[in-house]
């Protein structure tokens, strides 16, 4: 898929910069707003010691003795500036001859103990023996901070911190720095991009309850931090839920925090991409990013600072994480799509917490619970869904949308929506209610995760949600009670992949399939922050060591330890190669050892929604072959897809020319394969593709032939051969190509097809799933 030529898109953004401003100085001046430069760092003149007194100098700017506001200068995995400026100002610094590209910053939002065993890893066992737990690696991770006091950073019985580690723990109020240690590496915070985007306006920083220090108010950055590479907690909890040991993927490894997102602003992507640059100049080895887009449309790379970032970081050796969002299970809503990031989808692990709805009938609906306080007493209590006289704002259970009179003293149904799921318990217990059922919409499906509530409540699926409101609009003094039921292990099935999690195709680049795979991010037990209560709410005054949290923000640490097991053990694999090993031995079946279902509808998961599968340590560790990928490759992808040279060079950070052939992107040699085809009046016969792939040998014995077999359920309509199909390795041809052509044979209602290729040389089963999808042209 080609895009637009780059510069053009450009001038016309500068045109429209400069077309709002004439509009805001029509209605008394012109606000100012906060922008990024992309620069080229070797134009700087010689007499400037420095790229920020160059960038702040009249040279620059054009005139004038007042310095360019400066907020960030950029100076490792990306070279420029933010600035806050009037929009015409910036128009002008545009036609610099050294400004490569410029956009406005743009917030974005987070994507919000038993998973290390659910994924392969035992004690004294596998890869947690073979990397010892990663004590040489460090985990970036760009988040909002963390609790340094929490025992899950405790640095006891850890040797020394990696020589060649850079980092440095930056002070605040509360912040000493002797907050860090062998296990807390590093701490820093970026707050520059807020300060400028809500002077003189509403949000930025609460300084009441939230300090201009790496410490975290909010919570998400302690419980991903921990997540990733948290030491052994013993007698760990929320509340008495999922009690036991937490620990992260890679306990050993160390945690170096980037604070780039602040309690209920988000994350500016000025400070976003400042802490990326940091991070790779301080020597971290994994980045962890579970953070999304702001808007939900994925914007093309050079225009993205976590994909110019990541790529930085990634052509400097460094594997980066990101979450998949958590807009699923609409198609196409997977983010974080560039081809070298790894972006992480959610699926369930075998423990939930029921609790159930006991109507006055005597029928008992399952549903899911944290709620930790005093038990409903008594039998039933009258039921009443509000939504049923008091419209969409009450069915909702908004602000100041209850009728004590109509709520007092019942359970209260809400639909879930438009305000947080625990916001609604606060407006129940507030109005009088003296518990909640929270009710899924048709979007979130059966899709469940368990919350802290306030007062007793209880979240169930679409269906159960139907039908208590047919119970309550059909009986005569309608009434129910909830029972909570704790923890339980041992569900089946498990891994599902949770209804949230964002799904493929990649709306953007669809030669490359997003997700790359999923892992454990339904109802984490991970530590937690001091300074907020469980539900992160103002209102809430309870405090908790642990808490339980869902998303793919929780998913993505899982697999930034798992990085860091990886690169312990195996240190000179590339972050495609890491990537690849996981890819490659993901696992396709639950625990009953069936196909993988959709949480959503209940049926068997496609790639779209799992990527290559779900993340398996116990594999992973020796896959036998991988897909690497050099930033050459990357490049060569970029020009694939239509990139010119000037805009290639915004995201390498280098001058850039692209072949005189252009490269198929297909090609790029991932370790999935996405074939598109141009659609029409269906999903005709006969259209044929070949790709192109190079598989290293990383195993063992450097003498190893595999032999390749395609699996494919009946009924694809799909013909796929691979050419040679036996691939012969010898300590002196490690690599070995293959292609692969892929043909659809019968005509079809223009949806995806489905298959797999599999390497096996009887002991390592190398499998990259197939995906045949039809695209309209632009």
């Amino acid at each position: 898929m080609a895009f637009p030529c780059p510069h053009r898109l450009l001038i016309l953004i500068v045109t429209l910069i400069a077309a709002a401003e004439a509009d805001l100085s029509a209605t008394g001046g012109a606000k100012k707003k906060t922008f990024v430069f992309r620069v080229d760092h070797r134009a700087k003149p010689s007499v400037f010691p420095t790229h920020a007194q160059w960038y702040a100098s009249a040279a620059f700017s054009g005139g004038g003795a007042t310095p360019l506001p400066l907020l960030h200068v950029y100076d490792t995995v990306f070279h420029g500036f933010s600035a806050s400026l009037a929009p015409a100002h910036a128009a002008v610094l545009s036609a610099h001859p050294s400004v490569l590209a410029v956009f406005e910053d743009r917030l974005r939002r987070l994507d919000t103990t038993r998973s290390p065993q659910f994924l392969g890893l035992r004690n004294q066992d596998g890869l947690w023996s073979d990397s010892d737990y990663g004590s040489d690696v460090v985990v970036g991770v760009l988040d909002t901070g963390v609790w340094p006091e929490h025992r899950s950073f405790s640095d006891r019985n850890l040797g020394p911190v990696p020589s060649r580690w850079r980092g440095a723990c930056e002070t605040g109020p509360g912040f000493p720095v002797s907050l860090c240690n062998r296990k807390l590496v590093g701490a820093r915070f970026f707050s520059k991009g807020h300060d400028a985007s809500f002077v003189g306006g509403g949000g930025g920083i609460n300084q009441t309850v939230e300090s201009r220090s790496p410490r975290d108010a909010d919570g998400h950055g302690t419980h991903t931090a921990s997540t990733a590479a948290g030491r052994h907690a013993f007698r760990a909890s929320m509340a008495g839920y999922a009690a036991g040991i937490a620990k992260g993927v890679a306990p050993k490894a160390r945690v170096a925090t980037y604070k780039v997102c602040w309690k209920g602003s988000g994350c500016l992507d000025s400070d976003i991409l400042a802490g990326f640059d940091r991070a790779v100049a301080d020597g971290v080895d994994v980045i962890s990013v579970s953070i999304g887009g702001g808007d939900g449309i994925a914007s093309p790379y050079y225009l993205d600072p976590i994909a110019i970032g990541s790529f930085g970081a990634v052509s400097r050796g460094v594997f980066v994480a990101s979450s998949a969002g958590n807009d699923g299970p609409t198609s196409m809503s997977v983010t974080n799509v560039a081809p070298w990031l790894t972006t992480v989808g959610a699926g369930t692990i075998d423990r939930t917490f029921p609790a159930d709805v006991i109507l006055g009938d005597g029928r008992r609906l399952s549903g899911v619970s944290l709620y930790s306080g005093k038990p409903l007493t008594g039998s039933k209590y009258p039921l009443v869904y509000p939504g049923k006289s008091g419209g969409l704002s009450a069915s909702l259970c908004m602000d100041n949308s209850l009728d004590p009179k109509m709520v007092g003293g019942k359970i209260v149904i809400c639909d879930r929506g438009r305000s947080p799921r625990v916001a609604k318990g606060h407006v129940v217990k507030d109005a009088g209610g003296v518990g909640m059922i929270l009710a899924n919409g048709l979007s979130n499906g059966e899709g469940l995760v368990g919350d802290a509530h306030v007062l007793p409540a209880c979240a169930v699926g679409y269906s159960e949600g139907d039908v208590i409101k047919a119970y309550v609009a059909s009986a005569a003094v309608p009434t129910a009670t909830i029972q909570f039921r704790g923890t339980v292990l041992g569900v089946k099935p498990a891994p599902v992949v949770a209804s949230f999690s964002g799904r493929g195709p990649n709306g953007l680049t669809p030669s490359i399939l997003k997700p790359d795979l999923i892992a454990p991010g339904v109802n984490i037990l991970a530590a937690w922050t001091g300074a907020a209560g469980p539900t992160g709410l103002d209102s809430d005054s309870r405090r908790t060591e642990f808490n339980i949290l869902s998303g793919t923000s929780m998913a993505c640490p899982h697999v930034s330890g798992a990085a860091a097991l990886l690169k312990s053990a195996h240190p000179d694999w590339s972050p495609a190669a890491i990537r690849s090993a996981m890819m490659t031995t993901g696992r396709l079946d639950d625990n009953r050892r069936k196909p993988m279902t959709d949480e959503s509808t209940g049926k068997p998961a496609t790639p779209f929604d799992i990527g290559a599968g779900h993340l398996n340590l116990d594999r992973a560790m020796d896959p036998g072959l991988v897909y690497d990928i050099a930033t050459q490759d990357y490049v060569a992808f970029l020009c694939a897809i239509g990139y010119d040279p000037r805009t290639l060079q915004v995201i390498t950070n280098a001058p850039t020319a692209c072949p005189a052939k252009r490269p198929a992107a297909e090609d790029l040699n991932y370790p999935s394969i996405s074939v598109t085809f141009p659609a029409a009046a269906g999903a005709a016969a006969n259209q044929s593709r070949t790709v192109r792939r190079t598989a290293t040998n990383v195993g063992s014995m450097a003498e190893a032939v595999y032999k390749a077999r395609v699996e494919m359920a009946e009924g694809q309509g799909l013909a796929v051969t691979v050419t040679p199909r036996k691939l012969a390795f010898t300590a002196g041809a490690r690599r070995q190509r293959f292609k692969v052509s892929v043909t659809a044979t019968a005509e079809g209602d223009g949806g995806p097809r489905f298959a797999y290729l599999v390497w096996s040389d009887g002991s390592h089963e190398v499998r990259s799933p197939i995906v045949v999808s039809w695209i309209q042209p632009l």
